[in-house]
């Protein structure tokens, strides 16, 4: 009898104990990626993460040492060097509310997720589905062809296996298809070039939405939790979007119109219905006219955007579908108006083709300032999350999985040394 008492109370501890370290695995395993949809009613539509309301207050976000260019990657430095970055460079990003970061190809899946971890900040994940170019049979090709069978099925098996290997990250609020590729329609075709020319812009446009479609069909097919959504250039071509995107989820739009973006939300709700994220959005820091950083101005054009972003926001009594945005930039991109050349200076050129601003004259591509950022965004829409006490786990290898994986490196925009904190900029 003692001897099975004994047996008794040893099968009892050792349940016990192994209900502990249940609990206890339970306890450091690190969070789950959350749960992202869109909720829609008479109120409007508005994003929600985790079952709560998220209004995206996101920024164009990139690293670039000063004298680097676009073929400086980040993410293939070692490991102390990628930790000492986000160590400084996310904790700002917090400090102003930011939420959520606009990443092209090229980041690991094990940094969305510990930037998702450490610091609350969620990932939106850019394909730019060949806006600078791509590699076909070996062959550069500056300017694809949308309407290239080829290039559709190679672009399309890269995107599903870029999907695939990110799906399942803790971080990673959505899918982000294209940047303004509606700007580069120039290819040439025997097809193309028999239309008159006041439609051979349109044909080619149709060629690339109804890529975008067929790619959105096949994110969904192999994660069909996650939401999808197009950059595309303001609202152009918006009829050929309603007609060849009906699987598509949200808008992200680059707008520059000033303060005011005045019709858009009402054309996006009559046209799509769906809800419109900025996918890029700003005013420069730099006066062209009188040849100076101007903050105040980029603050005033700041706090107009975003004040209108939040009354065209759900439950508001206006249009009710506006979800949010990513300012652009969080970086002096000085290596953008040479591309090659005269990477150490802060060149100023205003290299943008419209006019500008009215107070500041045209706009540039290397400017400063902080963006400005609505108070109390981040009590209201920045998760927070557990700080893990290990470094993340995983491979580093990430550089040879440069933005696009089969092109060019994206234009992201990246951070000069010298620029902290006060380097954040937005382009007009």
């Amino acid at each position: 009898m003692p001897r099975r008492e004994s047996q008794r109370r040893t099968a009892v501890c050792m349940i016990v104990l192994a209900a502990a370290t249940l609990l206890a695995v339970a306890s450091t395993t690190v969070a789950a990626e959350p749960d992202v949809r869109v909720v829609a009613d008479q109120s409007g539509q508005k994003l929600q993460v985790d079952g709560e309301d998220y209004l995206v207050f996101g920024m164009n976000w990139g690293y670039m040492p000063i004298g680097e260019n676009y073929l400086y990657d980040l993410w293939s430095q070692p490991e102390d060097v990628i930790l000492t970055a986000l160590s400084r460079e996310m904790p700002l990003l917090q400090d102003m509310g930011v939420n959520s970061i606009r990443q092209y190809v090229g980041i690991p899946p094990r940094w969305v997720q510990h930037i998702y971890e450490e610091y609350g900040i969620t990932t939106m994940l850019n394909h730019t589905v060949g806006r600078y170019g791509y590699t076909i049979d070996g062959a550069w090709v500056p300017s694809v062809d949308y309407s290239d069978p080829q290039f559709r099925e190679l672009v399309t098996e890269e995107i599903v296996d870029w999907v695939e290997q990110y799906r399942d990250t803790p971080g990673v609020l959505l899918w982000l298809l294209g940047n303004e590729n509606n700007y580069g329609l120039h290819w040439s075709s025997f097809e193309i070039e028999a239309l008159p020319e006041g439609e051979r812009d349109e044909a080619r446009a149709r060629y690339l939405y109804s890529l975008y479609s067929d790619i959105t069909d096949e994110i969904k097919r192999v994660d069909p939790e996650k939401l999808v959504a197009i950059s595309n250039g303001d609202v152009q071509y918006i009829d050929l979007i309603a007609e060849e995107c009906e699987n598509l989820d949200i808008l992200g739009t680059n707008v520059y119109r000033g303060i005011s973006v005045r019709d858009l939300y009402q054309v996006v709700d009559e046209k799509l219905g769906i809800p419109v994220v900025f996918t890029e959005f700003g005013a420069d820091a730099y006066n062209a006219r009188e040849m100076r950083e101007d903050q105040l101005m980029q603050a005033k054009y700041h706090i107009g955007q975003w004040q209108e972003i939040y009354e065209q926001s759900y439950g508001k009594g206006r249009v009710g579908n506006a979800i949010g945005g990513y300012i652009f930039q969080w970086s002096d991109g000085w290596w953008k108006f040479g591309q090659e050349s005269r990477l150490d200076i802060h060149d100023t050129n205003a290299s943008w083709p419209n006019g500008g601003r009215p107070t500041t004259g045209a706009s540039t591509r290397s400017t400063r300032g902080r963006p400005t950022m609505p108070s109390g965004a981040r009590s209201s829409s920045t998760p927070t999350r557990p700080r893990p006490t290990s470094r993340p786990s995983g491979s580093t290898s990430g550089g040879s999985n440069r933005p696009q994986q089969n092109s060019k490196p994206a234009q992201t925009g990246r951070r000069s040394e010298e620029d902290r904190p006060n380097a954040c900029v937005s382009r007009d």
